[in-house]
C-alpha cells in the first residue's frame, strides 16, 4: 500500500513550470528519496504535499484518501531552511511548535525530555536558540518534527549542518523510525545516503520525474558487465586467455600485482571469464563494478540536459 501517491502533479509559477505530470507513489513504511538537482522541481513537489501551495492540477492521496488539511497533523516537516525563533528559549519553543501539532502540552514536555536526553542536550532546554550551534539547532527541529509521531517524515536535507558523528545519530534514528511504522521521505544531494538508507527514488529534473524505482533495481539496470580483478601472473597471458569474450578497459601494474577492468562482450559470463584465466593468472580479487547511484543521477540529469539543448536549438 502507498501512503501517499502524487498523480500527474503540474505547477506553474508566471511562465516557469515547475513540475511538468509528475506522478510519485511513496509506499507504506519505507525510506523514499527524492532527487534532483537544483532547481528540478523537488521543494514545489514538498511544498504541494505540505498543502503550502496547491498543484494547478492533479491530484494527491493519502493512504487512499484525497489530501486534505486534516492530514497535516499525521505529517512532519523538517524544512531545509531552518525556522526557529532565535530569541526564545529552546524547552518554550519546543512545547510550542509541538502544541501546533495538536499534542498537549504535559504530554509534549515529557516526550521533549525523553527526546532530549536521548540525544544529550537536556542541559540546552532554557538555552537561547541563538546561543547555539547550527549543528544543535538542527537536532532541535529533528526532535521537534518528530515528536508527534507523524505517519509521514519529510526531512530536506536532513544532515545539512551535522558533523560526521551526528549525521550517523540522525541516520539511525531515520531507521529505527521507519522500523517502527512511519515513512521517511527525503530530499537530499547525498547520494552515499541514498544508498545507504532509500529504498526507492525518484530523480526530477527540469520539472519532470526521468527515474523512478527501488534503488537496487536502478543499480543493477545500469549495470555495464564490467568487472574487477587483481591477479598475479603474466599480462600477455591474461589478455590471450579472454580472447574474444571480454574486451580489457583499464590496466595498472603495482609490484607483482595486475589490476584490471574487464568488459563481458556478447554472451560470455563472469563464469566463462574465470574459466579462461585461472589458468594463466592468480586471481586475488573479482567483483563486478556496479554504478553508483552518484553515477547514475549524473548520467541521468547530463541527459536529460542534452536532450533539452537539443529540443531548444531545433525550436
Amino acid at each position: 500500500m502507498n501512503i501517499l501517491s502524487a498523480k500527474n502533479i503540474v505547477k506553474k509559477y508566471a511562465s516557469h513550470t515547475a513540475l511538468d505530470d509528475v506522478t510519485i507513489d511513496i509506499p507504506t513504511q519505507s525510506i523514499f528519496g527524492l532527487l534532483g538537482p537544483n532547481g528540478a522541481g523537488k521543494t514545489s513537489l514538498i511544498r504541494i504535499i505540505n498543502q503550502i501551495t496547491g498543484p494547478d492540477s492533479g491530484e494527491l492521496f493519502f493512504e487512499g484518501e484525497k489530501l486534505t488539511q486534516k492530514h497535516v497533523e499525521q505529517i512532519g516537516y523538517l524544512p531545509e531552511e531552518r525556522g526557529l525563533y532565535k530569541k526564545m528559549e529552546v524547552g518554550e519553543q519546543a512545547l510550542y511548535l509541538a502544541q501546533l501539532k495538536g499534542m498537549k502540552k504535559a504530554e509534549a514536555k515529557k516526550k521533549l525530555k525523553e527526546w532530549f536526553e536521548k540525544f544529550e542536550i537536556d542541559a540546552w532546554w532554557h538555552k537561547k536558540v541563538e546561543e547555539l550551534s547550527k549543528g544543535m539547532q538542527q537536532k532541535v527541529q529533528f526532535i521537534v518534527t518528530v515528536l508527534h509521531e507523524p505517519k509521514l517524515l519529510i526531512l530536506d536535507e536532513p544532515f545539512s549542518g551535522f558533523d560526521p558523528i551526528n549525521a550517523n545519530i540522525i541516520k539511525n534514528e531515520i531507521l529505527h523510525l521507519k522500523k517502527q511504522g512511519s515513512t521517511i521521505l527525503f530530499s537530499t544531494h547525498n547520494m552515499g545516503s541514498v544508498e545507504e538508507l532509500c529504498d526507492n527514488i525518484a530523480l526530477i529534473n527540469r520539472s519532470k520525474k526521468i527515474l523512478d524505482g527501488s534503488v537496487k533495481e536502478i543499480r543493477k539496470q545500469y549495470k555495464s558487465n564490467t568487472y574487477e580483478l587483481e591477479f598475479t601472473g603474466n599480462m600477455m597471458g591474461f589478455t590471450n586467455a579472454m580472447w574474444t569474450g571480454a574486451e580489457l578497459m583499464e590496466h595498472t601494474t603495482e609490484g607483482e600485482f595486475n589490476r584490471a577492468q574487464v568488459k563481458l562482450l556478447g554472451k560470455t559470463t563472469s563464469n566463462d571469464l574465470l574459466q579462461a584465466i585461472i589458468p594463466v593468472a592468480e586471481i586475488h580479487l573479482f567483483k563486478e563494478i556496479v554504478p553508483s547511484m552518484n553515477d547514475i543521477f549524473i548520467s541521468k540529469v547530463n541527459e536529460g540536459n542534452t536532450i533539452g539543448t537539443k529540443s531548444n536549438f531545433s525550436e
